[in-house]
């Protein structure tokens, strides 16, 4: 290990709770190496290596990954061309031999030129605006990582001041963590009995992500030894279980404790935070600030279908899966046809008598042949044996969302063919279209159902393997697409007025997602209630902050999801360092808080519906879960994942009142 990062080490500068200092050493013959780098893809191979010896020679100008815009099947490599694949599997094979021969077992940081010199390279000569947030990812550029670059000793020693933090899921562990090392006292209110939020929630049947999992964590907890591309639920809640044990953070949070009002108290400029535990104990606590870390998806949404209560069989929702039920040899119907629905249903679809899968809307689906698989095995060996090599295929995975499929949902103003809002968006929908014959090629009464009616990219794209069209074509699987009229002892009637008789009814049928913060009471300045303000139309600055309610802060907050490119956690990240800084703000200053101005909210709001309106979620014929009951996009984020960055990386204070 090298002297600085001994010293980076020691300072607690490198922030990454899963580094390690040192490698396996690498053993292997030549014959095992020529393997390892035939198979593997090379972005990131190069980039690893030329980290690890030293030799930026490695990444040529003439080896740049062009990558073109994403397409319906992934370009691997980045879009290299055959010729670039030969000459990098070359300079690849050379140097890990050197790692081998050297026993090179760590890396040494960055300098920050080494740094632009590898964006460079990695993304293609992207804009150079992109490079700070990039780096913000990068382990090996300490100073550019998310961490505060300030603690609460040195800015308010002797101020009793203290944080609220309301849910444990990953917002709230992000919360917790920078709150930790900024040294500001707090408290993590969980109602539940652990950590992880939707992940320990959610224990369905075929449960995973549908994100590439090396992208889906922590900047600041870069696991690199993911068992699969897509990981299983269970995989995921143990490693936001392993954060919270190496972050620190476990013996922060109050389990069992529901905060039930947050009341906003003026004299005192204080919050009074009304929680009440398993045994119904109800305590008031005063905070100075309270963080939101609740989550989108956490309140099980129903259908408004009569006679839900005169059902003699077993029902269940997704989120509240029973798992005393045994399914075998029962008839199941799953209403839905979500992301959900779409891992429960071949799951369980050879383990149950008959399958009804009731649909509203068929999904368009994203074709990904390894959904299901392994790691490979080059990626498991590398991950042991080149120092930060999985912290740089997260790089990579991570570079690649940033942009994603972006290009493909954006209206263009001149097109006016029905079903699509731009040639790019068309091609889409006719290629997406043409997997879906090809699948469905032997049962054309299926086809016509699945067959999507809706722009592509309105909703969220499913990840497909072709598990989905083998489920729906077994012989004891029945897809209705007539709605539900009503349910009655023996199961669901639909409109046909055909009875479909099951025993058990899972309800795939999403959350209350427009609905922020409930159902918690939150009363702020002049006795203002916020779900009352909100009208069922919850708006906030940044996705954080809103009018009336001093030092309340909302991670996850309105309009910070993300659809064809971005990522959960780069926006829960962003998000929390910005409430951080308008904290030191706070303790520097000695204000009591901070106050958004309502003409600094309908500014943000005129531009992100203008922005939402061009995009395909955003056009008038598409109904989802995006909009609120107002027709309002009230989830997307609509802008690059660059200007939601570049809004967090400063709190204008001319966008607040100053409260002393």
């Amino acid at each position: 290990m090298t002297d600085s990062l001994i010293e980076a080490r020691i300072e607690g500068a490198v922030d990454d709770l899963y580094w390690r200092d040192d490698y396996e050493p690498v053993t292997e013959d030549d014959v095992f190496l020529r393997r390892i780098v035939d198979t593997t893809d090379l972005p990131a191979l190069l980039v690893a290596l030329a980290a690890v010896t030293g030799d930026f020679s490695l990444l040529r100008e003439d080896l740049r990954p062009p990558q073109p815009p994403a397409d319906i099947v992934g370009e691997p490599h980045g879009g290299m061309g055959p010729e670039a694949r030969a000459a990098a599997r070359e300079l690849a094979f050379a140097a890990l031999k050197r790692v081998r021969d050297e026993q090179l077992s760590s890396v040494g940081l960055l300098t920050e030129e080494q740094a632009r010199d590898i964006l460079t390279w990695l993304t293609n000569a992207a804009d150079p605006e992109y490079h700070p947030m990039l780096m913000h990812d990068m382990a090996l550029v300490p100073a550019r990582s998310g961490k505060p670059a300030w603690n609460f000793a040195d800015v308010a020693a002797g101020r009793g001041f203290r944080v609220a933090v309301i849910g444990s899921g990953v917002a709230g562990m992000a919360t917790a963590y920078r709150l930790k090392q900024a040294g500001i006292p707090y408290t993590v209110f969980e109602k539940g009995h652990t950590i992880g939020g939707t992940w320990w929630k959610n224990t369905y049947p075929g449960v995973r992500l549908d994100t590439p999992n090396y992208a889906y964590s922590f900047s600041f907890a870069q696991r690199d030894d993911w068992p699969q591309q897509f990981s299983r639920g269970p995989e995921i809640y143990q490693y936001t279980c392993e954060v919270a044990r190496r972050g620190g953070i476990v013996d922060d949070i109050e389990f069992h404790t529901e905060v039930t009002a947050a009341t906003y108290d003026e004299a005192s400029g204080q919050w009074d935070v009304r929680t009440v535990d398993r045994d119904g104990n109800v305590q008031t606590h005063r905070f100075n600030a309270v963080i939101s870390a609740v989550g989108q998806l956490d309140r099980p949404k129903y259908p408004d279908v009569p006679g839900r209560g005169d059902f003699a069989g077993v029902q269940m929702h997704s989120a509240e899966w029973d798992h005393s039920v045994d399914l075998t040899g029962k008839r199941v119907a799953v209403i839905g046809t979500g992301a959900s629905a779409y891992q429960i249903v071949p799951a369980i679809v050879d383990q149950v008598s008959a399958l009804t899968v009731i649909q509203r809307s068929s999904p368009w689906m994203l074709p990904t042949q390894g959904y299901y698989d392994d790691m490979p095995d080059s990626v498991q060996w590398l991950v042991r044996k080149l120092p930060h090599y999985g912290q740089w295929l997260r790089f990579w995975q991570h570079w690649l969302g940033v942009e994603g499929r972006q290009h493909t949902i954006v209206a263009d103003p001149g097109w006016d063919k029905p079903g699509s809002v731009s040639a790019v968006n068309e091609y889409w929908r006719r290629g997406l279209t043409e997997v879906l014959a090809k699948q469905y090629e032997d049962r054309p009464d299926l086809l016509a159902k699945v067959t999507p009616d809706y722009i592509v990219g309105g909703k969220r794209m499913l990840r497909d393997n072709g598990v989905w069209a083998a489920s729906l074509k077994k012989p004891h699987t029945t897809l209705v697409t007539e709605p539900m009229e009503r349910m009655v002892p023996e199961g669901i009637v639909t409109r046909d007025g055909v009875l479909h008789e099951v025993d058990i009814i899972v309800y795939a049928t999403g959350f209350q997602a427009s609905e922020f913060l409930e159902p918690v009471k939150v009363t702020g300045r002049r006795g203002t209630d916020l779900h009352e303000y909100w009208g069922g139309d919850a708006k906030a600055f940044a996705g954080t902050t809103v009018p009336n309610f001093p030092n309340l802060f909302i991670v996850s907050g309105p309009n910070t999801g993300h659809v064809v490119n971005g990522s959960l956690y780069s926006m829960i990240e962003y998000g929390v360092e910005y409430i951080l800084e308008a904290l030191r703000i706070i303790l520097e200053q000695d204000l009591t808080g901070l106050d958004l101005k309502q003409e600094a909210l309908d500014k943000f709001v005129a531009g992100l519906d203008a922005a939402n309106a061009t995009k395909a979620w955003g056009h008038p014929s598409v109904q989802t879960w995006y909009k609120n009951k107002f027709g309002r996009v009230s989830q997307i984020w609509p802008y690059p994942v660059l200007d939601f960055w570049k809004i967090t990386r400063e709190v204008r204070l001319d966008d607040y009142e100053k409260l002393a």
